[in-house]
């Protein structure tokens, strides 16, 4: 069992305590956020402490850090978040729900995976990856780090995700494409070629905007 720190005081901080505390070994022991966003010293009856301070007072050898922040930026709020807390010294976990099916996948560290995932066979999954419920993960494939998927997203086999990607809900990878890196999927979108970086597409068969995804989400 591992004492963990987690990241954030909004909605996904809030279910990322529910699972750990219902359907894990681990202990949350405590609640960080920058310190301008701070208000209070407690949260689900928990310490609130500024990140800025959090290894002074939750050693990183003492404690672990899960940071299950949301798709905003494309990922790199969560990315950036992730790399200062490795700076400060800590080790990360990952939630893997009880009611997912896996296959004894490789699966990193700092990954938030919910309920109804059902990541099929020679499939790995990268670092800092959160895979909301109910999503179809086919086989041999790679998700690369600092990706989202929603929930009812079905990526096809042989699919190689490129980091920073994010999926909407029930969105479609066919089989064999390559995702490149910042794309943004949208919500009911099909996709039927490799894509472009930091490419958004929507519709069916998708199409691609004009505006880049960072400067979309």
């Amino acid at each position: 069992m591992a004492k963990v720190i987690i990241f954030g005081v909004m909605d996904t901080a809030e279910l990322a305590h529910f699972y750990l505390t219902h359907d894990s070994e681990h202990e949350v022991a405590a609640f960080t956020v920058s310190r301008e966003y701070m208000n209070g010293s407690e949260f689900k009856g928990l310490p609130l402490v500024a990140f800025e301070d959090v290894e002074t007072l939750f050693s990183p050898q003492e404690y672990k850090f899960f940071a299950p922040m949301t798709g905003r930026g494309m990922n790199r709020n969560r990315e950036r978040i992730y790399l200062e807390a490795k700076a400060k010294g800590y080790e990360f976990i990952s939630y893997v729900s009880s009611k997912a099916t896996t296959f004894g996948n490789p699966i990193g560290e700092n990954c938030f995976i919910l309920e109804d995932n059902t990541i099929q066979p020679f499939t790995t999954i990268g670092n800092n990856v959160v895979l909301w419920s109910g999503n179809h993960i086919g086989h041999h494939g790679q998700i690369k780090d600092h990706v989202f998927f929603t929930s009812h997203v079905v990526m096809s086999g042989h699919c190689v995700i490129e980091p920073y990607c994010f999926f909407g809900v029930n969105s479609t990878i066919r089989d064999f494409l390559h995702i490149a890196t910042g794309t943004l999927v949208g919500m009911a979108t099909a996709i039927y070629k490799d894509t472009d970086e930091w490419g958004v597409y929507i519709g069916n068969p998708a199409k691609k905007l004009p505006t880049p995804s960072h400067e979309t989400y």
